[in-house]
């Protein structure tokens, strides 16, 4: 039995959720199973490719749904899920019990464990570590910004590694270990500590530029990292360096798209009341009501600009309404 299993990548959760759900599978399905793993990264245009629906068995984590007949297994927790209201539709009418949603979820890795152990009898207690701290990375659940930049944790600092992940393979390669061992011990194997003394250097250089490149007005943070390597910087860096803010907006560029993320403090002294999965919507992105993106070709620059600075007008709006 060949599985292939679809995850978000280059994101925590998202390679949890994959080790999470291979164990599942092989200790409450059929534990003859071989896994393939695949990363999906959002982006502008189709984000399947139907080709690569090629397993047996095809599952989707932490990642939007696909209608395919070929897709057998999908639990997700984000606010937009669905491309599309047929999609949306698509589920309700599912009955396979193998299809499985809920926004209310800090992480799918967490969601996953759940389902597995009221519906399937798995025991989640192996993988506890693994649950935790999905859940306080993906939900921002960490005591204060400095905590959150500080990267001491295991955890964190494989965070860091998956965000950076060097090729397609690396991430792939890692998602066993997750299943099976405590992070501590996944952090020390030999081809992700080499990778550590770089990327924390790289973390203290983004510090800096992030700290040049940000501008908070109006409780709401904006900058602009696209002319830098900087797709994969923490995340919690500009409410490190703003605390007075409640909002955050920036711009970033890999190479296969140009990237605006749209966030909220987790300790903003004024909470967040706006749905930025409903903003970033709009451009055809997505996420959490308190955390999104929106990803554009590379060649749309011009156009993330346009965006990003509207989404800021609108934040900036928004706070000032609420304090008048």
């Amino acid at each position: 039995m060949r599985v292939r299993v679809f995850y978000h990548d280059k994101c925590f959760d998202g390679a949890c959720s994959a080790a999470l759900f291979s164990r599942f599978y092989r200790e409450r399905i059929r534990n003859d199973a071989e896994f393939v793993f695949t990363g999906l990264v959002h982006r502008a245009g189709a984000l399947f490719d139907e080709k690569q629906f090629d397993g047996d068995e095809n599952a989707i984590v932490d990642f939007k749904y696909s209608s395919s007949p070929k897709i057998t297994w999908w639990f997700d927790h984000h606010e937009s899920a669905f491309l599309s209201p047929d999609d949306a539709e698509h589920f309700q009418r599912d009955q396979s019990n193998k299809k499985f949603y809920d926004p209310d979820f800090k992480s799918c890795t967490g969601f996953i464990a759940m389902i597995g152990q009221q519906r399937f009898g798995l025991d989640p207690a192996p993988m506890a570590e693994l649950v935790k701290w999905a859940d306080i990375i993906d939900g921002a659940l960490y005591p204060d910004a400095k905590t959150a930049v500080a990267m001491e944790a295991p955890a964190m600092k494989l965070t860091m590694v998956i965000e950076s992940a060097p090729d397609h393979g690396f991430v792939p390669n890692l998602i066993p270990l997750l299943a099976t061992k405590p992070l501590a011990q996944v952090l020390e194997e030999p081809f992700i500590a080499l990778l550590l003394p770089p990327l924390l250097k790289r973390h203290e250089l983004s510090i800096g530029i992030l700290e040049q490149r940000s501008e908070c007005k109006d409780g709401t943070i904006f900058f602009d990292v696209s002319d830098h390597n900087l797709e994969g910087y923490n995340k919690f860096v500009p409410y490190y360096l703003h605390p007075e803010s409640t909002y955050s907006v920036g711009l970033s560029k890999s190479s296969f798209r140009v990237k605006v993320s749209v966030g909220s403090n987790p300790w903003a002294p004024q909470p967040p009341e706006v749905n930025l999965a409903r903003i970033c919507e709009r451009y055809g992105g997505g996420g959490h009501a308190r955390v999104g993106a929106i990803s554009f070709n590379p060649d749309q620059h011009a156009a993330a600009i346009k965006a990003s600075q509207e989404i800021v007008n609108e934040l900036r709006a928004a706070i000032r309404q609420k304090k008048s």
